[in-house]
């Protein structure tokens, strides 16, 4: 049985941007990579909540009891709007664990069902890999585990990296501005010299693909645009940030693009991030 989370937060390509404004405290840190197996302590009287250091939990796969996630929320209405995935089924009367959802911070939280102390089995996913959690269960407090991929976490910083680079101003300063419209757009969190302005246009990108023009942030010398995908085909699509590099008439040149998920399967949807240099007259 599979938990699936729609993220609404700052995808990979934002979290690093972001992790400075919340650090965490957790008492069980655990250095982890794709497909190996980890051990952590699983409360058996208190949720034990879950996060990714760096990236947000898409997935969670395992013998799920019930699940609270739910069916995540639908984008604002576009033409020829897809029908939303069916929830899951709501208990799994064989289960080992209940499994609840906080999509804005892309963390989840767990708690063990039954009197048996059998060790549980449970795979989260990032939007780019899998980790496997033995759970062994024990009468601790509620307690809070965060995973840590050093190579995962290079891997996105490369991105980010690339993606706030700028030809035209690569000062430290200009950098800082790119960073903080990220977050602003990523967050809602706008500050005073960002203008928001709500925009709710629907456009033509692809005939895969709902495409719409949510909303845009000005100032500090750059206009952010941010934009809601769903993929509306039968098939998984893959986004990559070139695909989103493109000149309007009247917009600046493109100084950084972000995707919250890369990979959508049907019905599923992203949000992408374009911010743009102001043209100067």
């Amino acid at each position: 049985m599979r938990a699936s989370i729609k993220n609404t937060g700052a995808g990979a390509a934002l979290m690093l941007a972001l992790a400075a404004l919340s650090p965490a405290h957790a008492l069980q840190q655990i250095d982890a990579s794709d497909g190996v197996t980890i051990e952590a302590i699983l409360s058996i009287r208190e949720p034990t909540r879950i996060r990714i250091e760096g990236a947000p939990i898409v997935d969670v796969f395992g013998n799920i009891y019930s699940s609270g996630c739910g069916t995540p929320p639908t984008l604002p209405p576009m033409p020829n709007g897809a029908n939303a995935p069916p929830p899951a089924a709501p208990v799994n009367p064989q289960g080992e664990i209940v499994v609840e959802c906080d999509r804005a911070k892309g963390e989840i939280f767990v708690r063990p069902v039954g009197v048996d102390l059998k060790p549980v089995n449970l795979f989260v996913s990032t939007a780019e890999a899998t980790y496997t959690l033995l759970l062994r269960r024990a009468d601790t407090p509620a307690d809070t585990i965060v995973i840590r991929d050093k190579a995962a976490t290079e891997r996105r910083a490369a991105r980010t990296n690339t993606a706030s680079s700028c030809p035209r101003n690569g000062t430290a300063s200009h950098v800082r501005n790119l960073k903080a419209m990220l977050v602003a757009m990523a967050t809602n969190r706008v500050p005073s010299d960002i203008a928001m302005r709500e925009i709710g246009q629907p456009l033509v990108l692809w005939r895969e693909v709902n495409f719409l023009f949510d909303r845009t942030y000005q100032g500090r010398g750059l206009t952010g645009e941010r934009y809601l995908l769903q993929n509306v085909s039968e098939k998984t699509i893959v986004l990559s940030e070139p695909e989103f590099d493109r000149e309007g008439n009247d917009a600046g040149s493109v100084a950084a693009i972000a995707i919250d998920r890369h990979n959508l399967r049907p019905g599923e949807a992203t949000r992408v991030f374009v911010i743009r240099t102001e043209k100067r007259p």
